[in-house]
């Protein structure tokens, strides 16, 4: 007969504790993933979705499928080459934020809007 004193019995459920944590512990971008769990319960989206969107970036990374951000400001800086020669200043001061720019609305929100104010003088007449 087998018998198991309360020490032995301890160890052997730590044993199995720490195994089942390690097996749970998701490999490969753990930090990251545990990283964007945390910052779930301090944004505006909803919990759920956004614990969702954090386990299919941590699977995509698993897979070599996730890749690192656009540059975003220079895409909107190769857009602004498509402007007019008069209006490519005022575009590359509202993607820079440079100027007399003003920046209105969140990305939660729906968006943000630049908008730069230029005077024109009248003509003289």
């Amino acid at each position: 007969m087998f018998r198991l004193t309360h020490s032995a019995l301890a160890l052997v459920l730590a044993a199995g504790a720490v195994t089942t944590a390690t097996a749970a512990t998701p490999r490969g971008g753990s930090a990251t993933y545990q990283q964007e769990l945390a910052v779930c319960g301090h944004i505006q989206q909803d919990r759920a979705a956004c614990i969702r969107e954090a386990g299919a970036a941590r699977q995509a990374a698993a897979t070599g499928q996730l890749t690192s951000a656009p540059d975003y400001r220079q895409n909107a800086l190769a857009r602004c080459q498509l402007q007019p020669v008069s209006d490519r200043g005022a575009c590359e001061a509202r993607v820079m934020g440079t100027g007399d720019t003003g920046i209105q609305g969140s990305v939660l929100g729906g968006g943000l809007i630049r908008e730069t104010v230029t005077p024109i003088p009248a003509p003289l007449q």
